[in-house]
């Protein structure tokens, strides 16, 4: 699946009749605390009661919250009678002295993301029903929308069509690499960033968008109505490499459609006898749990994949059979972006001894996030457990060393595309399948 926090300062100036006025209304406020509290209480109760720990880095559980008067235990909770005292004062100076409009709903979200925030931990954030519709969407690796990448043109700032996937909405209704989009339902996209031209164009499924396009050679703009549908991630891609029978998969991102993707490229390299892999997990943020550990056991053998262990010590642990256990030569590419289930799955390979691992020291993040849905559409993400790789490594904050470090020039590959961390993992490679 990055949050930024704005801080402002505000300068309060009060009377002294105002003054009065506030120490009255902190004394109003130990009044209403009992019958105003209960809707954040019973939400923080809820979920504790609720919290069943299973398998999954990105596991979805709905639980429930009920109003009811609830005292907090100081000890155990931050909405102590102190804390919610204070917003009360908080919301009644606001009410008297805020000069704009007040949105109390919104006010109401930003309670909530900032008790999360209160964990001081980046993977642990609040939902609200939109934003969770969106994560989930993007889990699946499924989304509704036309089938193209977009991009924004620096000369324009217009929206631009970067690739046309085959088979798509976009491709039947015409439109090419390289058409500017000017409009979207008749709105322009000059200006716009990429994810506010995105969410324009996404949408419900079977609904229809406009797209108004500037195309090379094209005296005026196009116009092209088309309707949404659900469009599968492209979460792997792969080569072959007829002469040394190579086959390079390199996997984006995990997701629940990642392992059908990667069984297919896989099987499309057997039928074609190859002798070795490189497996390219750069760059790689990671995704979902169940869906790495299904990869992982199409090349693995028999044993642990991964487990992980919560703050009770409670273990969870997931395996492979190893009836599918690929026995041919295989290198792994990583790099200070590959994380999470990039590094499930690269440290289980170190670790059978089944690759060689090549490039930079991974990432780092040996933790596990889930999902609790709350019944008002809304969910909290929090950081549940550890997990370790099979020989029991913790490599939070620590990564995964490579077993050769090679640098990529980014200057070299950004001037004439040239790959030097690709280029050692296939020497490696014709080396091993040349034996």
């Amino acid at each position: 699946m990055n949050e930024m926090e704005q801080q402002q300062s505000t300068e309060v100036v009060m009377t002294q009749q105002e003054r009065q006025s506030l120490r009255r209304s902190v004394q109003t406020a130990n009044a209403k605390t009992e019958r105003t509290k209960s809707f954040l209480l019973g939400l923080f109760v809820g979920l504790m009661v609720s919290l069943i720990i299973s398998g999954g880095m990105y596991l979805y559980n709905k639980i429930g919250y009920k109003q009811a008067s609830v005292m907090a235990d100081s000890e155990k909770s931050a909405l102590t009678e102190r804390v919610n005292t204070k917003l009360h004062v908080l919301e009644d100076s606001i009410n008297k002295y805020y000069l704009g409009d007040v949105d109390y709903d919104e006010m109401g979200e930003s309670l909530y993301r900032g008790l999360i925030a209160g964990l001081d931990d980046k993977y642990s954030t609040y939902y609200t029903a939109e934003e969770l519709k969106q994560v989930r969407q993007d889990a699946e690796g499924v989304f509704y929308g036309i089938g193209a990448s977009i991009t924004i043109d620096s000369e324009t700032t217009c929206a631009k069509v970067a690739k046309v996937l085959p088979n798509t909405p976009a491709e039947e209704a015409g439109l090419k690499d390289g058409d500017i989009i000017v409009t979207v339902d008749d709105e322009s996209t000059a200006g716009l960033s990429l994810q506010e031209v995105v969410k324009r164009i996404k949408g419900e499924e079977n609904t229809e968008v406009k797209i108004t396009v500037a195309r090379d050679g094209e005296y005026d703009y196009l116009d092209f109505m088309i309707t949404r549908r659900a469009i599968e991630t492209e979460t792997v891609t792969s080569e072959f490499d007829p002469f040394y029978k190579v086959l390079t998969i390199r996997i984006n991102e995990f997701d629940a459609v990642t392992p059908t993707q990667f069984e297919k490229a896989l099987n499309e390299g057997k039928e074609k006898k190859m002798k070795g892999m490189i497996l390219d997990l750069r760059d790689n943020p990671g995704g979902n749990l169940a869906a790495v550990v299904d990869v992982a056991r199409m090349i693995l053998p028999k044993g642990l994949v991964v487990y992980t262990e919560d703050k009770y010590g409670s273990r969870d642990e997931y395996s492979c059979d190893g009836k599918n256990e690929l026995n041919v030569p295989m290198v792994v590419l990583v790099n200070e972006n590959s994380a999470s289930a990039a590094e499930i799955l690269s440290g289980a390979i170190k670790d059978y001894n089944k690759g060689i691992l090549v490039g930079k020291t991974t990432f780092g993040k040996g933790i596990v996030q889930k999902i609790f849905g709350l019944t008002d559409g809304s969910a909290l993400k929090l950081t549940v457990s550890h997990y370790y790789t099979p020989n029991g490594n913790d490599i939070h904050k620590v990564g995964i060393k490579p077993d050769e470090t090679v640098e990529l020039d980014v200057q070299q590959y950004v001037e004439k595309g040239i790959d030097t961390q690709m280029i050692r993992a296939k020497q490696i490679i014709r080396g091993k399948v040349k034996q």
